[in-house]
């Protein structure tokens, strides 16, 4: 199972927004036989995933998911795309499976899948920079999440990218104001964000997470930038899914056979809405 920047990995992502509505209802049935799991992060991700594989380069640009229970939307999209064949897809979160619930070090796909939150961009920083180092024009995209803007090491390393100027360095950060426990701003205030990566040397832009055009055109504009960009996505871990009852947990969403039959059907109806 290749990485894809891994040479001679090739997809074709067509249309964006499909891909998305595509990647929701391939989490919901990875999810459902196990009746919970990460879910959420599927639906609040999900433009972002699909936006990624319409601009990376196959079998050069670079991927990193720093909190590793995001993997659910990679996986989605890659088993849509042909880079996951069915069988290891349908092992998902079971034991011993490289398609874990949390993805690891050993996760395909990504080229760097961190289990403990807040070390993704430092691995991001060290792909940029030995790419640099080696006169390599790839790009790096990494996957961030807002509540992993409480851990100090992500600042090092926007800190240090900043100094450096590592222009082929793009972060998605996805601002669903959810973590664990609770929503991120009643737990620390991490806002102004945008202000926050700016003043650390980095392009910063405030979009619409669920705009898939919107995200496509950041991560064009982030590739001509002088500097890092992130792309600070607001979203929601509901989104997608009216079916949801208004108080699911969308850090690690419950999912009983009647609410993911409702979810199948509400999103196979979106696509064929799409399709029309």
């Amino acid at each position: 199972m290749a990485h894809v920047s891994d040479p001679g990995t090739h997809w074709t992502a067509g249309d964006p927004a499909r891909l998305a509505t595509l990647i929701r209802l391939r989490a919901v049935r990875m999810v459902a036989p196990h009746g919970f799991g990460y879910l959420g992060q599927a639906l609040s991700s999900a433009e972002q995933v699909a936006a990624l594989f319409a601009v990376m380069t196959p079998g050069e640009d670079r991927l990193v998911c720093s909190p590793g229970h995001y993997v659910i939307g990679i996986f989605a999209a890659a088993a849509e795309l042909g880079l996951l064949d069915e069988d290891a897809v349908s092992t998902y979160g079971q034991d011993g499976s490289h398609i874990e619930a949390i993805g690891t070090e050993r996760s395909p796909v990504a080229d760097y899948v961190c289990g403990s939150l807040g070390q993704g961009l430092s691995g991001a920083v060290g792909f940029a920079l030995s790419d640099r180092l080696r006169h390599k024009r790839r790009r790096t995209f990494a996957l961030l999440s807002d509540g992993e803007l409480e851990e100090g090491q992500v600042w090092e390393a926007a800190m240090f990218a900043g100094h450096h100027r590592l222009d082929r360095l793009t972060v998605l950060l996805d601002a669903n104001n959810s973590q664990v426990d609770g929503p991120v701003d009643a737990i620390t205030t991490i806002e102004p964000i945008k202000a926050k990566w700016e003043a650390f040397g980095w392009a910063a832009h405030d979009i619409d997470g669920h705009d898939v055009g919107a995200v496509i055109e950041g991560l064009t504009m982030a590739g001509d930038a002088k500097q890092p960009s992130v792309l600070i996505n607001r979203t929601s871990t509901a989104h997608g899914l009216r079916c949801l009852p208004p108080d699911a947990d969308g850090h690690f969403i419950k999912l009983p056979p009647e609410l993911a039959a409702r979810a199948e059907a509400e999103l196979t109806a979106e696509l064929e809405r799409l399709h029309g």
